[in-house]
């Protein structure tokens, strides 16, 4: 199976290990460390978003990808370049790890631009005006996962929380790779970051017992 492994948070190191280090990048790396040691012949590729972020969607990105593969130009192939190698990675992968901090309220911005990289007509969806009923569907393959792991500075953005409405993270990723086909969606958070006590402790005991059991629940058979 293939592991696309992607960080999204602005800090480069790990909660628990690194000062200041990241929460999401502490559970993305849990879940694929066990992951791995299950299935150590599994393929890995990580692509870290929030160190490298993906050169943002312009007018050209947009001509280029409007325009059929025959007709685009030397210049418009390298404008879609970056594009072409995410999208060869979402549809080479059975499961996407997403480590998604939450940044006023949504994903950050590099986060965001790796979303906007990978939707497109022709790859990872289809579009046809003349089409009958839904002129929009789906083409990534079926059976992948998505697991999105969340750090979050406040408390009760979950389903049924005090602030589950203002949750546009889970949401903001969810729906645009749904719209490509990835739904099976599995989700992890650490609260509590802001506050920095006990509570913030037992949220980190909680999301890694959380994603050990996610990991031997998705594991193959």
């Amino acid at each position: 199976m293939k592991i696309l492994h992607i960080n999204a948070s602005a800090r480069p190191g790990r909660s628990g290990t690194d000062p200041r280090g990241s929460h999401t990048r502490r559970l993305t790396h849990r879940f694929v460390q066990r992951w791995q040691d299950a299935r150590p012949g599994d393929t890995v590729t990580c692509r870290d978003v929030g160190q490298a972020p993906p050169s943002p969607v312009s007018g050209d990105w947009i001509a280029a990808a409007s325009t059929p593969p025959e007709r685009r130009d030397a210049a418009a192939r390298a404008r879609l370049a970056e594009s072409d190698e995410l999208v060869a990675e979402l549809i080479a992968a059975d499961v996407v790890v997403i480590g998604a901090p939450m940044y006023n309220f949504g994903v950050p911005a590099q986060l965001k631009a790796w979303i906007d990289n990978i939707v497109r007509v022709g790859l990872t969806f289809g579009f046809d005006r003349s089409r009958a009923g839904e002129p929009y569907w789906p083409m990534l393959a079926p059976g992948k996962r998505l697991v999105i792991l969340a750090a979050r500075g406040d408390y009760g953005y979950d389903p049924g929380g005090r602030l589950e409405a203002m949750n546009l993270v889970e949401r903001g990723i969810a729906v645009p790779l749904g719209y490509l086909g990835l739904t099976e969606v599995h989700s992890v958070a650490i609260e509590y970051d802001e506050f920095a006590d006990e509570r913030l402790a037992a949220s980190i005991r909680d999301a890694e017992a959380r994603v050990d059991d996610l990991v031997a629940r998705l594991l193959p058979a």
